[in-house]
């Protein structure tokens, strides 16, 4: 017997903060401007989309004390924005990317809470610490958390939360006209939660929300992350996009999930994957390989080197040979917010490694960067990339993904037109919305459903 075919999740990434939306490209529009994040989510709910996802960054990134302007530079606050994308959108989930070490359960709680109310049952919060002094110099606390203690924060932050919101069972409202009762208990909302963290006790001010509580993501990938999703979140992101690598990271973030009474269908993974398309084969190559140029300028190319050299590589040719000295290895880093920097561990073996490459390669500096970056996850004509994703999904590397376009707002224009009619014609996606909330979308249980299941096993 065949087993049956999976559904492919979509969700649809506003690109930004980072190098790989091409904002010079004369097709691109504001990072900023409402009408920007207003279009890219009518498109991805127009494609029936599960949600739209927004990151967040907590700092402007410098390099060498100075602001580091070859990205998106900026984001407008993500509660501000989702908020304001649910009056505009009818069905679409609103994820956002909102930091456990620098906020407080209750603040939190109260904005998804209101945000779940406002978008009738939408909201999602992708759950994320934060790994440097550098952010931390912009709040009270100042500093950073070594990762132990920033996981042991963000699950105990994430408990809090859930006791705020499930501090209402959801029928105390009884708001009778005729007697003047409007609550059934007197006690709704009331609290206390006594942590390592976290201290509080009180009343939690938003009554139950449409979903109970938001969706999960979680983000990590180190051993600590993944045992984090597997304990608590509905969601986990992803980096592994292609399919052996994300058959290995599918198979072990699923295999942790028994001992937490969980089933697989439970946890969905979804990498993050970017795409380029063409009328043929041959061209979606061609368009990728400039893309990619565009990507990596040349000072953008000397830019990336110095995230493993560590110095001011800026008197060298980007189309010429990698640097003939070595890294400045030490704690203090002329790149100041970058994720790269903690992926280079050992400098020195990194541009050994890249040495050989080059010159094996005939690799100038910038084809180097190009070469060991980031490149398109799916690149082709429509019915190629449509075909691609639906047999990663079925051969069980992901259960969906998130796409990155590389142009804002209208990056996603092509794939919504061109690639989802397939899919939805290969039976594998939805051709509307069978639900109302993104617990629907996503096939998640109620969190009060999972508590009967749980009870009663």
């Amino acid at each position: 017997m065949s087993k049956p075919l999976k559904q492919i999740h979509l969700a649809a990434h506003f690109p930004g903060v980072n190098n790989t939306t091409v904002w010079s490209d004369p097709k691109a529009g504001s990072h900023i401007e409402f009408s920007s994040f207003a279009h890219f989510a009518r498109t991805a709910e127009r494609a029936k989309f599960d949600f739209l996802f927004l990151a967040e960054g907590l700092r402007l990134r410098e390099q060498g004390g100075s602001i580091y302007d070859l990205d998106v530079v900026g984001r407008p606050d993500t509660f501000t924005v989702l908020t304001a994308l649910a009056a505009v959108t009818d069905r679409l989930g609103l994820t956002g990317t909102i930091n456990s070490t620098f906020n407080e359960p209750y603040e939190v709680a109260r904005q998804f809470a209101s945000l779940d109310h406002l978008s009738a049952g939408r909201a999602a919060w992708n759950v994320v610490t934060s790994w440097d002094a550098f952010t931390g110099e912009n709040f009270r606390r100042g500093g950073f958390l070594p990762q132990d203690e920033r996981y042991s924060r963000a699950k105990e932050f994430l408990g809090t939360v859930t006791e705020l919101l499930d501090s209402w069972q959801g029928d105390e409202i009884v708001a009778d006209q005729v007697t003047g009762t409007f609550l059934s208990d007197a006690k709704a909302g009331a609290f206390v939660h006594e942590g390592h963290h976290f201290d509080i006790h009180g009343r939690f001010n938003v009554p139950r929300s449409p979903q109970g509580r938001p969706v999960i993501f979680q983000a990590g990938d180190s051993d600590e992350g993944r045992e984090f999703a597997a304990s608590s979140a509905d969601a986990i992101f992803s980096r592994y996009a292609r399919l052996e690598a994300g058959q290995a990271f599918y198979t072990d973030v699923k295999s942790r999930l028994a001992q937490y009474g969980r089933r697989p269908d439970q946890l969905l993974i979804l990498p993050a994957a970017s795409f380029v398309l063409g009328d043929t084969d041959a061209e979606a190559d061609e368009i990728a390989k400039d893309v990619r140029r565009r990507q990596v300028s040349g000072a953008t190319a000397l830019k990336h080197l110095e995230f493993v050299w560590n110095r001011d590589l800026s008197s060298y040719d980007p189309e010429g040979p990698l640097p003939d000295v070595d890294p400045v290895v030490g704690e203090e880093h002329i790149s100041r917010g970058r994720a790269q920097v903690r992926m280079y561990r050992d400098p020195l073996a990194v541009a050994r490694e890249w040495r050989e490459l080059a010159e094996a390669n005939n690799w100038s500096i910038r084809d180097l960067v190009i070469e060991t970056g980031n490149r398109q996850n799916f690149v082709g004509t429509p019915e190629t990339v449509a075909r691609t994703i639906d047999a990663y999904v079925q051969a069980d590397a992901a259960d969906g993904f998130i796409l990155v376009p590389h142009l804002t707002p209208t990056g996603l224009d092509e794939f919504a037109d061109k690639v989802v009619p397939l899919l939805q014609e290969k039976g594998v996606f939805r051709t509307e919305y069978e639900g109302t909330t993104l617990r629907d979308h996503l096939g998640l249980t109620h969190p009060d459903e999972t508590a009967g299941e749980r009870a009663a096993s």
